[in-house]
C-alpha cells in the first residue's frame, strides 16, 4: 500500500490547470497546422486557420489563455488500487486546486448555478470522474472544456438495427447539425454501448486520447475513419468559412451495452484542443 497526500494531488492538479489552459496540445498543433496546408491559399478557411494558430503562438509566449472560455473543469483521477489517499476528501482537494489556479492565472470564472444563473466565483465544483485501477500510482488528467461546443454535444440511444451505419450516421449529424457554432475544425468524443449515462462519460474519455491516434479495435478504427470522412465532406469548414477541413479526428470509446440497445453520444470539442496529463 502506498500513501499519497492531497497536498500532492492539489499542487499536481494546480499545475495541470496551467499548463492545460495556456497552450494546445501538440498533436493539436500538428493537426491543425496540416488542415491550414490542406486549404487553399487566400481562403476564408486558411486565414481563419492560420489565425488561430497566431493565437495559439501567442497565448504561449504571453503566458495567456489560448481561449478566454477557459471552461468547466474536467478532472479524470485514475486511482491504482494500491493507493491510499491521506488528507483532506479528494474532490475538495481537486477544487482548491481548481479555485487557487484559476484565480492566480486571470481565467474566467465560468461555473454558475443552473437555476438562479449565480456564479460561484472560483470555478468549482470541477467534474471529477475516478477510476479504481491496478498498481500504485494516480494518473491525472486535466480538460478544461468550453461550452460553446460542450453545447453541440448529443446522445442516440440507437436500436440495435442501426449497427455501424447508424453511429457513424449519427456522428455525422450531430456535426451537421451543429454548424459553424462549436468553432470547427472540431474532434469529436464518440461513445459506443455502456448505458445512458456510461456512453456520455466514454465520450468525454475519448477526448483525452491523443489527437490522430487509433482505436485498437479494427473494427471501431474504422468507424473513426468513416465518420471523419463523411465530415469532412460536409463542407462547413474552419470557423464555418468553408473548406476541405470540418473536423480534425474522431476518436472512439466502446465498452459493452445490453442486447436491446445501441447508446451513441457524442461529445463535440472545439478547435482548441487543450489536455493535460500527469502521474504521481
Amino acid at each position: 500500500m502506498r500513501n499519497i497526500h492531497t497536498d500532492t494531488i492539489e499542487r499536481a492538479v494546480y499545475e495541470l490547470c496551467g499548463q492545460a489552459c495556456l497552450h494546445l496540445t501538440d498533436a493539436c498543433t500538428r493537426a491543425m497546422q496540416d488542415a491550414a496546408a490542406q486549404e487553399e491559399s487566400g481562403s476564408a478557411a486558411r486565414f481563419a486557420l492560420d489565425t488561430l494558430l497566431q493565437n495559439a503562438d501567442t497565448a504561449a509566449a504571453e503566458r495567456m489563455a489560448v481561449c478566454q472560455d477557459t471552461g468547466y473543469a474536467v478532472v479524470l483521477a485514475e486511482i491504482g488500487q494500491d493507493v491510499h489517499i491521506e488528507g483532506k476528501p479528494l474532490a475538495a482537494a481537486v477544487d482548491c486546486a481548481v479555485a487557487k489556479a484559476y484565480a492566480d492565472f486571470r481565467f474566467r470564472k465560468s461555473v454558475c448555478d443552473p437555476l438562479t444563473r449565480e456564479n460561484t466565483a472560483d470555478n468549482t465544483p470541477a467534474a471529477l470522474h475516478t477510476e479504481i485501477v491496478p498498481g500504485d500510482k494516480i494518473r491525472l488528467t486535466f480538460l478544461p472544456k468550453g461550452f460553446g461546443s460542450e453545447n453541440m454535444s448529443r446522445l442516440y440511444m440507437l436500436t440495435p438495427a442501426k449497427g455501424v451505419a447508424g453511429v457513424v450516421d449519427a456522428i455525422v449529424e450531430t456535426v451537421r447539425l451543429a454548424g459553424s457554432k462549436p468553432c470547427p475544425p472540431v474532434i469529436c468524443g464518440v461513445g459506443i454501448g455502456g448505458t445512458f449515462d456510461t456512453c456520455a462519460f466514454l465520450a468525454k474519455k475519448a477526448l483525452t486520447r491523443e489527437l490522430g491516434s487509433h482505436n485498437a479495435r479494427a473494427d471501431v478504427a474504422a468507424i473513426e475513419a468513416e465518420a471523419l470522412e463523411k465530415i469532412n465532406a460536409l463542407g462547413i469548414g474552419a470557423q464555418g468559412f468553408g473548406g476541405k477541413v470540418t473536423a480534425l479526428g474522431v476518436l472512439c470509446e466502446l465498452a459493452p451495452t445490453h442486447i436491446a440497445g445501441l447508446p451513441v453520444a457524442v461529445n463535440i470539442q472545439c478547435h482548441c484542443m487543450r489536455c493535460a496529463k500527469t502521474e504521481i
